[in-house]
């Protein structure tokens, strides 16, 4: 397999095949994000990837599960999708999912006759960093999308079928805008229904814009239990009205979480309570990493 740059994928994903089918990010401005701005974003050759393919057929003899890189693979337009799709059927009879990472922009570009093919051909799955459902800390971070699109977006995949798993930044409004981002990020949850939800917290590092707002003190990041508060306030506020899986057990967070919203947002809740009692329960700051 041949990769260009830096590869990263859900955490869910660990196990899957990797094949890189863009390069970096088609958008690469979001000031909290440093995992693509060292590369140019690019779209590879079909044939490259193809190579790709056939070359992981020939090493691995059982592929259950494949994850197209990069950061928005979605946004390739549906017939290059279908020619990876159609491959993969064709020499990986036993994959049981496709997924990749998708802009609300990619999706709501698309018509359902189109992700409806993508579906046909393979696609499961569709992973979405919504980041906050504040529209003023999503053009704070230059996030390009709002929180309308955003809920559009998902709303769109799981009406046609295609299960989604949404991401959010614990700590990305910063002390001033921490209540908003929570109780907005909430309600975007709630009227979202995705499948699945994410939370991970904010750690900022080079060459992320903002990292640079942290060093010069123009952006403040929250104290863990102003992290736990700000949960907390989301979790009153996200109550989708299907089961949705939350996790917040990413290697970020200073406490794990595992629930189903809106069964266990309760019982959550009380975890982080007794945590914010107990500073013993935070993970250290040594072993929070990305």
């Amino acid at each position: 397999m041949r990769y260009i740059g830096d590869i990263y994928r859900p955490p869910s994903e660990a196990y899957s095949l990797l094949v890189q089918v863009t390069i970096g990010c088609s958008h690469n401005k979001c000031t909290f994000c440093n995992m693509f701005k060292a590369k140019q974003f690019k779209v590879r050759k079909p044939e490259e990837v193809l190579e790709d393919l056939a070359w992981a057929r020939e090493h691995y003899r059982r592929v259950e599960r494949i994850f197209l890189c990069d950061a928005d693979a979605l946004c390739l337009k549906t017939e290059k999708l279908l020619v990876f799709l159609d491959y993969i059927k064709e020499h990986f009879p036993e994959c049981e999912r496709v997924t990749l990472y998708g802009r609300a922009t990619d999706v709501l570009r698309k018509t359902d006759e189109e992700l409806l093919t993508l579906k046909e051909h393979g696609v499961t799955m569709v992973y979405m960093g919504a980041e906050s459902g504040s529209d003023k800390v999503l053009k704070m971070v230059n996030k390009g999308e709002t929180r309308e699109q955003l809920i559009a977006g998902v709303q769109k995949l799981e009406r046609l079928g295609i299960k989604t798993s949404v991401t959010f930044i614990s700590g990305l409004g910063g002390p001033e805008l921490w209540e908003e981002h929570a109780v907005e990020t909430g309600t975007m949850i709630t009227e979202m229904n995705a499948s699945y939800v994410s939370l991970l917290t904010l750690i900022l590092q080079p060459p992320a814009p903002m990292y640079d707002d942290y060093r010069e003190g123009r952006f403040k990041t929250l104290s863990p239990e102003e992290v736990l508060a700000e949960t907390c306030l989301l979790l009153q506020h996200a109550k989708p009205s299907k089961p949705c899986v939350f996790r917040s057990n990413h290697a970020s967070n200073y406490v794990s979480l595992r629930g189903n919203l809106p069964m266990d947002n309760e019982s959550m809740i009380a975890s982080l309570r007794r945590a914010m009692e107990g500073r013993g329960l935070l993970k250290d700051d040594r072993f929070r990493m990305l």
